[in-house]
């Protein structure tokens, strides 16, 4: 048996006698199942172009639920290419067609903007009401 200091920032600090190794073991199990419960959000990334077809815009979006569904957030990226920069207005369209697609699951966390030659729009997860 060894004296353990349970709580040292106490007034007065608290020790206990018990098994040490024992202690450690129960405290590790404790901060993995913390770690279990915690959910790391990370950023996946949907890359369209300004005059992308019907079929395949549906694909991407498909692609931008599943990951919402997931969890995770999704940037959502237009590519302008050569001359293509001079209509913005085309992939802003394109963006607000994407967040209106999946408006049910997602907030728009960050509305299309231009940086340089890509238009970038973030999307969020809704959060879920239990």
């Amino acid at each position: 048996m060894d004296l353990v200091e349970v709580a040292p920032q106490a007034k007065p600090p608290v020790c206990r006698i018990m098994d040490y190794g024992r202690y450690r073991y129960e405290q590790s199990k404790r901060e993995k199942e913390a770690k279990k419960k915690q959910r790391i959000i990370t950023v996946k990334e949907v890359k369209l172009r300004p005059n992308i077809e019907d079929h395949d815009f549906e694909v991407k979006a498909r692609n931008a639920i599943r990951f919402l569904k997931d969890g995770d957030k999704v940037k959502a990226t237009i590519m302008f290419r050569g001359r293509q920069i001079v209509h913005p207005d085309l992939g802003k369209q394109l963006l607000v067609r994407l967040a209106e697609k999946v408006a049910d699951l997602a907030n728009v966390e960050r509305p299309p903007k231009l940086e340089g030659k890509n238009m970038i729009m973030i999307l969020a997860p809704k959060q879920q009401q239990d």
